[in-house]
């Protein structure tokens, strides 16, 4: 086997909460991770060392071409492990938006532990690329599980939930947000009232996403990232007020930011809220939820 290819999904957090900062800095999670069937495509071919080239449909400029990429860091991590002593020359089309808190980076990441482990032919189990993710970031476990996850720790531990579709319109910004900065702003806004985590989603959530129940699902979307994420960009609100005047279900930031979703009623719905958005000059793209996570795509 000479090249690879592999797709892996974005992400959006149903719920995100966020627990206080702990001694070493970190903070721990209670989340509900479900992926979108917006696609990265990474394609692997043997070559005698490194390299990664990116071309998509989103801002590229702040991408990491270089060892800081988690591509090339997923690809060595693999190589430590098997042993194997080749490398890979890497291309990414990119649709997920870059620093958009929908974990583009870590689904880029997931793909590449499987394409290597496929173009090597190292036979990597389930389990062992799953402790490799973990090492490689938090959202990276999720991205090789997919569908959708309880995630607890700092988001690796995964938990599976059912959930029917849903259909979701994505409003990406012409902006970044490190998400090292929105956690660092967020301890600033809460400074000593930090809440407890709690220890799991609502049920209502649950049950909402068991029935694919969207109106009841719209009323348990949480983020605790979103109030640090418009404090560092309050331009995000007239976004989400756009949502609510155009008549979505729920409107919340993704993740850390400042990429916006939407929840539709269905897909007409949907068709509907996009053309609104499109209408008053946003780039938006058409999602529906849960989305198998990164996987092979078979010649």
């Amino acid at each position: 086997m000479t090249s690879v290819t592999v797709k892996a999904p974005g992400k959006i957090n149903l719920a995100l909460h966020v627990g206080p900062k702990d001694s070493a800095g970190y903070h721990d999670l209670l989340t509900v991770f479900q992926a979108v069937n917006v696609w990265e495509t990474l394609t692997a071919e043997d070559a005698p060392e490194f390299s990664l080239t990116v071309t998509g449909d989103v801002v590229l400029d702040e991408i990491p071409l270089d060892e800081n990429n988690l591509v090339i860091q997923a690809a060595r991590a693999a190589q430590r492990v098997t042993g194997h002593g080749g490398a890979a020359a890497f291309h990414v089309d990119k649709k997920v938006p870059v620093g958009g808190g929908m974990a583009g980076g870590s689904a880029d990441a997931a793909a590449a532990l499987i394409a290597v482990d496929a173009l090597w032919g190292t036979n990597l189990s389930q389990v062992q690329l799953l402790e490799l993710a973990s090492e490689l970031g938090s959202d990276v476990p999720f991205m090789l599980e997919g569908y959708t996850q309880i995630g607890r720790g700092r988001g690796h531990l995964l938990e599976g939930v059912e959930s029917l579709p849903f259909f979701w319109v994505v409003v990406p910004q012409p902006l970044h947000l490190s998400t090292p900065l929105v956690y660092s702003t967020l301890d600033e806004l809460r400074g000593d009232s930090a809440p407890a985590l709690p220890t799991a989603p609502s049920q209502a959530l649950l049950d909402a996403l068991f029935a694919g129940e969207a109106h009841a699902l719209a009323q348990e979307l949480v983020n605790d990232l979103a109030a640090p994420a418009l404090t560092l960009a309050p331009q995000i609100q007239s976004v989400l007020d756009s949502g609510t005047r155009l008549g979505a279900l729920a409107g919340m930031v993704s993740g850390s930011g400042p990429t916006c979703v939407f929840l539709a009623e269905d897909a007409d719905h949907q068709a509907r809220l996009a053309d609104g958005f499109d209408a008053e000059g946003h780039y938006v793209l058409r999602a529906s939820s849960p989305a198998r996570g990164a996987h092979r795509l078979r010649r």
